[in-house]
């Protein structure tokens, strides 16, 4: 049995995704707190300037990608929107 409830609704405004359910909000606050503990773990912006730049964009880039890819599975296709539809 296929599970088809979504967990992210496309914006009203712009393009992109809301989570709507508890489980879209658990990835959400997932992802914000891994890019929080990503600038955290950086000690200096010295180092990640001349040195540890790949070390922190890296894994940056890639949980995005699995967080939008995430999105648009379990979401709503997303178009350009600028309000509700009438």
């Amino acid at each position: 049995m296929k599970d088809t409830k979504l967990w992210f609704r496309a914006k009203y405004f712009g393009w992109g995704w809301t989570p709507i359910t508890w489980q879209g909000w658990l990835l959400t606050l997932i992802y914000v707190v891994f890019l929080v503990f990503m600038i955290e773990g950086a000690e200096n912006w010295i180092g990640i300037l001349f040195g540890g730049v790949l070390n922190i964009l890296f894994p940056v880039i890639v949980v995005s990608i699995s967080f939008i890819s995430i999105c648009y599975m379990r979401g709503e296709k997303p178009v350009w929107r600028w309000g509700r539809n009438k």
